[in-house]
């Protein structure tokens, strides 16, 4: 289940908030790229032995390629200090303590104990972490005022320290705050469930607008069912019964080489068409020609529990290609899927309308 291996710390390469990329010689001479989460495990620095866990790169995964540093035996960093009784990854060897912001030692439990309304705040849900940019950029587009935060689902990465996106996003003021909700941490503000999540970023960031996606990465089997973006149905559904204004962002792609993810994502149909049981506003771009006449076809089914919304796309590839973070999905850049990108800065662009002037 673990590859594990020794070796040592020969560079740090880069790193941002929460997180430390480094080189590593492992006991075979060979060399890895490897990822530590300071806040974890301590800082390593070159000449220290590290133990790693390097599954992730020895199955190729794209988004996880990374060897992952699980310790630091001969530099043990200290104890935690401080409140904190969320025990998040639980009963895993890293599994961690955090101050939730729910949790009675909070300085917001007061704020969240009877917070029940997120008062018709919209709230944009996306499958894949990638869309989060693209989103900010359609919204920024028409409402460059907004507060934006992000809540972030435990489908994904389960530390928001993985995503340069995020700490970039927020370094620039793009993002008001990040709220790890389930089982992944690390955000600005931590909570147990997606609906203290949301409650969270209307009341203690006072977001104007949130999006909420899993962290980087994504899990799927081929299946109908087997997917972990089946909890942006769930997602919706929190917005909705919060008296939230939910905002579904489709799942498009021109560039997939999966026949299930051309056009509308099996994704989207599932955790839209079957799970959210809230009605959304499912935003639909007007992308013109045989694709998206396709695009629309795929969607159509989507309307007899939801409200669809055509939305152009004029103005937004200038956008996307102004964006302060690089734009990627699988892999793939904004021009060698730009539909993906179009249809998820639509939904920012179409949730931007649904502000107070």
């Amino acid at each position: 289940m673990i590859r594990w291996r020794r070796g040592e710390v020969r560079e740090i390469r880069r790193e941002w908030p929460g997180a430390l990329e480094i080189e590593v010689a492992v006991d075979d001479g060979a060399r890895c790229r490897a990822l530590a989460y300071p806040p974890l495990v301590g800082r390593p620095e070159p000449g220290d032995t590290v133990l790693l866990n390097t599954t992730a790169l020895a199955m190729g995964l794209g988004t996880g390629g990374y060897a992952m540093v699980v310790a630091i035996p001969d530099r043990l960093p200290q104890d935690p200090s401080g409140p904190g009784h969320l025990v998040k990854a639980r009963y895993t060897p890293l599994q961690a303590t955090v101050l939730g912001a729910d949790e009675q030692d909070s300085p917001h439990h007061e704020v969240l104990r009877e917070a029940d309304s997120l008062d018709g705040m919209p709230v944009v849900v996306a499958d894949l972490h990638s869309a989060l940019p693209a989103i900010l950029c359609g919204l920024y587009l028409e409402r460059p005022a907004a507060r934006v935060a992000y809540v972030m689902l435990d489908g994904g990465a389960l530390p928001a320290w993985f995503s340069m996106a995020c700490a970039k996003l927020r370094d620039i003021g793009w993002l008001t705050g990040v709220v790890t909700v389930g089982q992944s941490f690390g955000g600005d503000l931590e909570a147990v469930t997606t609906h203290t999540g949301l409650l969270a970023a209307r009341h203690i960031l006072h977001a104007d607008l949130t999006i909420v996606a899993q962290g980087p990465g994504n899990l799927g089997t081929g299946t109908k069912w087997g997917f972990s973006g089946v909890s942006s149905g769930e997602a919706i559904n929190a917005a909705g019964v919060l008296n939230g204004r939910p905002v579904a962002a489709l799942r498009v792609s021109e560039g997939d080489l999966r026949e299930r993810h051309i056009g509308v994502s099996h994704h989207s149909l599932t955790a839209y068409g079957r799970v959210a049981l809230t009605r959304a506003d499912v935003v639909v771009p007007e992308l013109g020609g045989e694709f998206g006449a396709r695009v629309e076809r795929q969607a159509e089914p989507l309307g007899e529990r939801h409200n669809l919304v055509k939305v152009q796309v004029d103005g937004l590839y200038d956008a996307l290609r102004a964006s302060p973070v690089g734009l990627s999905t699988m892999g793939r850049k904004l021009d060698q899927d730009l539909a993906y990108f179009l249809t998820s800065a639509a939904a920012g662009r179409h949730a931007a309308t649904l502000l107070p002037a």
